[in-house]
């Protein structure tokens, strides 16, 4: 899932994690590009017959999404993700703010960092880092869905619908499309009403 805006206690921070990554290691290498086989998962999710078809084609894409620069970069995106799943979401911050610090432009780091945050309810921290994760991958899906669910988070509706509806647009079987359902919170306008 999920932001840019560096407070002096992140830059400290961004300080003193780097400085845990070895002096020969400083630069991180370009990610993996993997729009080609993504754009083909697109089209495949698209065109699932069930959410089982789906989820799985989901996976997938998970695994390109998660294909981190190098070896130094997955193990510390595999250890802040390990630590978000068992609640250490001081420590999944710290690891995220390690791997953006090394890796800036690997769009991972941001949408791990953004979830994180979007689970403590820190949705203006979230909504920044799911920001920053789709310009650097604009169509990444889990951001595109994470960022939809942060501003409904702000009671940004409005917004909200919008992220949504372009996330579906890619992946129909979102887990979150349920929101936008007649009745649901972020419904199209109207979407629902009851002619008299």
């Amino acid at each position: 899932m999920f932001f840019t805006l560096f407070r002096p206690p992140f830059v400290l921070a961004v300080a003193v994690t780097a400085s845990a990554i070895p002096a020969h290691a400083m630069e991180c290498p370009e990610a993996p590009d993997h729009s080609t086989p993504l754009e083909a998962l697109m089209g495949e999710v698209q065109d699932a017959e069930s959410e089982t078809q789906a989820r799985e084609i989901a996976n997938r894409m998970w695994e390109y999404w998660a294909d981190a620069p190098n070896a130094q970069a997955q193990a510390i995106l595999d250890r802040g993700m390990t630590k978000r799943s068992a609640f250490d979401f001081l420590g999944a911050l710290a690891d995220f703010d390690q791997l953006i610090a090394y890796c800036p432009e690997y769009a991972e780091g941001y949408n791990q960092r953004a979830f994180v945050h979007y689970l403590r309810r820190d949705f203006e921290s979230a909504l920044t880092d799911l920001d920053r994760a789709l310009e650097l991958s604009p169509r990444h899906i889990a951001a595109m869905s994470g960022r939809a669910l942060s501003l409904y988070g702000l009671s940004r509706l409005e917004e909200a619908r919008e992220a949504l509806a372009a996330a579906l647009k890619l992946n129909p079987w979102l887990p979150e499309r349920y929101l936008a359902d007649p009745g649901g919170p972020l419904a199209p306008p109207g979407a629902g009403d009851v002619e008299l």
